[in-house]
């Protein structure tokens, strides 16, 4: 295997053999050509060896400068294939979460067309609610799971359904969790296994119940590890839209705000009303108080006036 450190040293040796098989076929020529001028008939045979001899010494030099250049190659080859390869980055992992408010004019619309969205995008809708308001208008509010690339364009297509109200967006970087997680599932995942081949090789009862305990334990961990790691692979792979579609309000109910004479003598009316009906039902409360009352004091004037009339005179 040729030195990687004689790389100059050969290529200058490779570079003197083809000079050197140069020149002879150079000085071959010229002999060739000056026998011929001289002596046609003697000088075909010197020519010819003359000429065998170098193109044999040229063709010796150029393989030998194959052979070098070959082994350079190999050379430099074994020195790329003897480099550290570079690792390769590692994945990303990114929750990423939206809330939006969009004035609509029909807020049951405005939902059709956002789950219509969602479900192009590849996502789903995971909770939905639609209420009255005021009695003349809706609210609905949408729980949206996208993909993560359709994500922006997702955001996109609900922000312009309507006036946008507001709009908050968070991106966590999980990926350090997620590593975590893995390593640490990869690490349980091997305990359980060793604990399973100590069970496979107790043979007193006492061992075995120990090591069922031990292997329950551990066990329960990594299913609750496995957990962790769905949930963050569900939450980096889906992100989380939280949109409220609400109508506006009318300009009746707009008109409202501003109280005048109209309202106030209503309010006036209404508090006369609501007056009366009390002082009806306060009479009518006590009511029964009052006739009891009024009975006792007949029966007492009543009984007043047969003793003044028993009673004798004072003069008699």
């Amino acid at each position: 295997m040729p030195d990687l450190r004689s790389g100059p040293a050969a290529s200058a040796a490779r570079r003197s053999r083809i000079a050197l098989a140069a020149g002879l076929l150079a000085a071959a020529l010229a002999l060739g050509g000056c026998g011929a001028a001289s002596d046609d008939s003697g000088g075909d045979g010197d020519k010819r060896g003359l000429t065998a001899e170098a193109r044999g010494k040229a063709d010796s030099a150029a393989g030998e400068a194959a052979d070098t250049a070959r082994a350079d190659g190999s050379a430099k080859g074994a020195a790329g294939s003897a480099a550290p390869k570079q690792p390769k980055p590692a994945a990303t992992h990114v929750i990423r979460t939206a809330t939006l408010s969009v004035e609509v004019r029909s807020a049951s619309r405005a939902a059709a067309s956002a789950r219509t969205v969602t479900q192009n995008a590849g996502g789903l809708v995971a909770e939905e609610s639609t209420e009255r308001v005021d009695g003349d208008r809706s609210t609905s509010h949408l729980v949206l799971r996208v993909p993560q690339d359709a994500y922006d364009r997702v955001l996109r297509e609900l922000s312009g359904a309507g006036k946008l109200l507001s709009r908050t967006s968070e991106a966590k970087d999980v990926t350090d969790q997620v590593v975590d997680t893995d390593s640490r599932i990869a690490t349980q995942r091997s305990s359980v296994a060793r604990v399973r081949a100590l069970m496979d090789r107790a043979d007193k009862l006492t061992d075995v119940v120990a090591l069922e305990g031990e292997l329950g334990s551990r066990q329960a961990a990594l299913e609750s590890l496995l957990a962790q790691q769905a949930s963050l692979k569900d939450r980096t792979s889906m992100a989380t839209v939280t949109l409220d579609l609400i109508e506006p309000e009318s300009p009746a109910a707009a008109s409202d705000d501003d109280p005048g004479f109209l309202d106030a003598l209503t309010g006036g009316w209404h508090a006369f009303t609501t007056m009366l009906r009390w002082l009806a039902m306060a009479v009518g409360a006590s009511a029964p108080f009052l006739a009891v009352a009024a009975a006792a004091l007949v029966l007492w004037r009543f009984a007043a006036r047969r003793r003044r009339k028993a009673a004798p005179p004072a003069g008699g």
